[in-house]
């Protein structure tokens, strides 16, 4: 894929190669992607600097009404062709700035992105935060759900699901998987490595370089596909990207693919265990020759990152369904402790590699319904945080959490159990992510209200079908 550098660059690009639309893209306050596309004969070098102005207040958690205006601003080396249009169109993402002052918008998620990469900078610290998500999905054939006074259901199908071994297909030809048994078996039980490498190449085709593509642990079309690490923005905006991508590849075979993260009871949810590690001047500071290679300055980001944890997943597990999948006792990463190979523990040290270039630490809470540019932004500045009071992250989970005695697991800290729980304590614990005016006090205070008003009450007020079985005969 052509690197664009400059705004003239795009401009000439389009006008050589024909291109007929031009695509904007912003990601909305809550973390998904919104457009708007201009024919590609208004696009100029000077658009770059002026923007395309468009209604704040249509978006969700943004302007009031009576201060819509709002001005979108492309980011050259961002564009890519759109593999999907009609039109051979351009995407490019853009800043979100204010026309009055000019000022880039303080809720903007990936102005938040930038101004955590312009802090990290501007202390010395480092000069590069790599950042590497693992995002899990699921492949659905078909879904349906609804809601309403009286009544409330969904309704998952895949093919390949393990509650399918008996429907009358013409012919069912089993390979159903088995729950909790999807890692790694071949085709024909796996039936989705053609369209995982179909999206692979469509990946590669846009600028993101692809490691790795193979089924995940449930039954039912849960998938993974890896990226290679990059820089927190370019990462953040490579994942929406990634979403992009896969979302119309499936629907192109007239599938579906969800990042919601518990969407089947019984069997593996979805997570998405992110890489981190800090670098200055082309060496990893996380490696050294303590615990599991790390540095001092790596355990001290473990320290800050643990200490954080209940208020940082009010951002990086941001919806009522995360705590689905967070549950105590089962193979979530739910103890809030360290660990060199324990997948148990909230933060796991890789030893795949002893180089130094491959040190980093996996916080494996998050999952892929989260903002990544929030994310990514609060758990470096989490890991600073640590660094920066050199938090000791007290001693290693190595131990098999089932077989250690109950009195002596309850000890260990765990996650909170819901969303709002996670946003009360974001609500006692955000100083760290004001620091360098990165998140500002009006961005938490919104995100605190917009999940709470939005989300977790209105998952409360609605009973749960489950509830009828457990006290209809009451």
């Amino acid at each position: 894929m052509k690197q664009f550098k400059t705004a003239q660059d795009v401009v000439t690009f389009i006008k050589e190669q024909g291109v007929q639309m031009v695509d904007l893209r912003f990601m909305d306050f809550p973390g998904l992607w919104q457009h708007t596309t201009v024919p590609s004969k208004f696009i100029e070098v000077e658009t770059f600097d002026k923007g395309v102005g468009f209604d704040g207040s249509s978006i969700r958690g943004w302007q009031a009404i009576n201060e819509s205006d709002m001005l979108i601003k492309p980011v050259a080396e961002s564009a890519f062709v759109d593999p999907f249009t009609a039109a051979k169109t351009l995407v490019m993402i853009c800043n979100i700035c204010d026309p009055m002052t000019g000022e880039d918008y303080t809720r903007d998620p990936r102005n938040i992105a930038r101004k955590a990469e312009a802090y990290l900078k501007s202390i010395g610290l480092a000069d590069t935060a790599f950042f590497g998500p693992e995002l899990e999905f699921f492949v659905f054939d078909d879904v349906r759900f609804d809601q309403n006074s009286h009544e409330g259901y969904y309704h998952l199908d895949s093919k390949e699901g393990a509650w399918n071994t008996g429907r009358v297909e013409s012919p069912n030809l089993g390979n159903k998987i088995r729950y909790k048994e999807g890692y790694f078996p071949v085709p024909p039980m796996d039936t989705l490595m053609d369209l995982r490498s179909e999206m692979t190449l469509k990946l590669q085709e846009i600028g993101i370089d692809v490691e790795v593509h193979h089924h995940e642990v449930a039954s039912g079309g849960q998938c993974e596909i890896g990226m290679r690490f990059s820089p927190l923005l370019e990462m953040a905006d490579n994942v929406l990207k990634y979403k992009y991508i896969l979302k119309n590849v499936a629907r192109k075979h007239d599938r579906v693919v969800t990042f919601m993260p518990k969407p089947l009871f019984g069997d593996n949810g979805t997570g998405m265990h992110v890489h981190f590690s800090l670098w200055k001047k082309n060496a990893n500071l996380f490696a050294g020759d303590g615990y599991a290679g790390l540095s001092e300055m790596g355990m001290h980001a473990i320290g800050g990152i643990l200490k954080h944890a209940p208020a940082l997943l009010a951002i990086t597990s941001p919806t009522t369904n995360s705590y689905k999948r967070l549950v105590p006792g089962f193979e979530a990463p739910v103890n809030l402790a360290y660990s060199r190979r324990n997948r148990s523990a909230s933060i796991r040290i890789p030893m795949l590699s002893n180089s130094p270039k491959a040190k980093r630490i996996e916080f494996r809470c998050p999952d892929p319904s989260c903002n990544p540019y929030l994310a990514f932004s609060a758990i470096m500045m989490a890991a600073i945080d640590g660094i920066a009071n050199k938090i000791d992250p007290g001693k290693p989970l190595d131990r098999d959490i089932y077989d250690m005695p109950a009195e002596e697991l309850s000890k260990v800290p765990k996650t909170p159990g819901s969303l709002r729980e996670a946003l009360e304590n974001l609500r006692k614990d955000h100083a760290f992510l004001l620091k360098g005016d990165v998140f500002t006090q009006d961005v938490i205070d919104t995100w605190i209200e917009y999940k709470i008003n939005r989300e977790c009450q209105a998952v409360e007020l609605r009973p749960h079908p489950w509830e009828f079985a457990l006290y209809f005969d009451i």
